[in-house]
């Protein structure tokens, strides 16, 4: 199935750190926002804690992140999610979710970014893809069933992380769940010894656009270039 579109090395790009940092604090606020400061009981903030810590977000920002979220203090502030449909040059369907204080200017923006594809209306392409819940999660034991424990937390299915994507030594899964039951597969991993470095909603592609090498490059690029906008949080292509 999969998680969402990433282009190479995003994270790892040191002329865009300070980018990626202002995406984590925004994540993190809408993270308290929804679920309230604790991460002991916001399973989405904990899962943004986490990667803001893997990324050297400073202590105090991700501090600061949290009350700002969560109405705490003179500084509160509030984004909206907007989403918008379409499709990248070569036809692949891609949703593009964006964190914004400031709704016209996030529109024209990607209608900008959209020039070299096509900016759809609210419906265009989303049927092509699922709403489920996802988890990312790894575990210190890598005996662990995984698909043992996705059938015992109530989730839908589950697939394997590469070695890479999870610390030496530890066993990595990603859970699929239904929309309703994201934060319960949540607190059921975090009771039963997993390390959560995702827990959101999410748009998985029903199938994937096959290209060329030469295509492939071209749509990475068009993605890559929305993907550094400040206000976008997450782009789901449906890409083989």
């Amino acid at each position: 199935m999969g998680a969402q579109w990433k282009h190479a090395g995003q994270v790892a790009n040191a002329d865009k750190k300070g980018r990626i940092t202002g995406k984590l604090v925004k994540e993190i606020q809408v993270a308290a926002k929804l679920g309230g400061a604790d991460p002991d009981n916001n399973p989405r903030l904990r899962a943004c804690l986490e990667t803001a810590r893997k990324n050297s977000v400073p202590r105090d920002t991700i501090e600061r992140a949290v009350k700002k979220g969560a109405g705490i203090g003179p500084d509160a502030v509030t984004y909206e999610t907007i989403t918008y449909e379409g499709f990248t040059p070569h036809r692949v369907a891609v949703v593009v979710e964006c964190l914004t204080d400031n709704k016209n200017r996030t529109a024209s923006d990607i209608r900008v970014l959209f020039r070299k594809g096509q900016l759809g209306n609210v419906g265009a392409v989303s049927w092509m893809f699922d709403r489920l819940g996802v988890v990312e999660a790894h575990h210190s034991d890598r005996t662990i069933d995984a698909e043992g424990v996705a059938i015992e937390a109530g989730a839908q299915n589950v697939e394997l992380l590469e070695s890479t994507e999870v610390p030496e030594g530890s066993k990595g899964a990603r859970f699929f769940t239904e929309t309703t039951d994201l934060d319960a597969v949540s607190k059921f991993l975090v009771k039963n010894g997993w390390t959560i470095t995702l827990s959101e909603m999410s748009w998985i592609a029903k199938s994937g656009t096959e290209l060329g090498e030469a295509e492939r490059k071209e749509v990475s690029e068009f993605l890559s270039a929305i993907d550094d906008h400040d206000d976008v949080h997450r782009i789901y292509a449906a890409l083989k």
